[in-house]
């Protein structure tokens, strides 16, 4: 598949759109992230009192995403894709020439909070995983983005954050129960 034509034909359909829109994608990629933090602090206030597995769940989520996170980085100094916005008009501002494209950090964050979010709670799987799917796309819709290098990062952050979370969960589990033990009156 060519790339860099899908690229092209997602770039500049994105600058035909009114300016709102474009206002709406740059932010919306960010504030996105605050919806998760916002569902992430739901799922560990509903698991606060459910058995120190499910809290320990919630509480290893987000440790899973800055897993994915790394992985993600690590392979972007190995891989050193430059963007493809060098030289293209695009919505967004081109990130600086060693800021590298491939994967997508927004869409593994995105997919990671998803796929970690899924895991605390299932019954916001029809909410979080368009809202990451979106967030996502929004990165080759601004143009900072080729469509692989999000594809790319959604794959990594749905699978790996979660299982970074599910190794977590056996170390966080006894902690939790060690800190309610401390915490509960006698």
């Amino acid at each position: 598949m060519d790339w860099t034509s899908v690229y092209r034909d997602i770039v500049d359909f994105a600058l035909s759109t009114p300016g709102w829109l474009h206002t709406f994608a740059e932010v919306g990629t960010d504030a996105g992230l605050f919806v998760f933090a916002g569902l992430f602090l739901l799922c560990w206030w509903r698991a606060r009192n459910a058995p120190a597995r499910d809290l320990a769940i919630a509480i290893a989520g987000p440790a899973g995403i800055v897993g994915a996170y790394v992985v993600s980085e690590l392979v972007k100094l190995v891989v050193r894709e430059d963007r493809p916005c060098r030289g293209v008009t695009t919505i967004a501002v081109c990130p600086p020439t060693d800021d590298w494209s491939f994967p997508s950090n927004h869409a593994v964050i995105a997919a990671g909070a998803a796929g970690t979010l899924i895991l605390a709670r299932r019954a916001l799987a029809w909410v979080v995983l368009p809202l990451a799917a979106v967030m996502a796309f929004s990165r080759v819709f601004v143009g900072v983005h080729y469509p692989h290098d999000v594809a790319a990062g959604f794959l990594v952050g749905l699978t790996l954050a979660p299982l970074f979370a599910l190794l977590l969960v056996g170390a966080v589990t006894p902690a939790v129960r060690l800190a309610r033990s401390r915490l509960s009156p006698r």
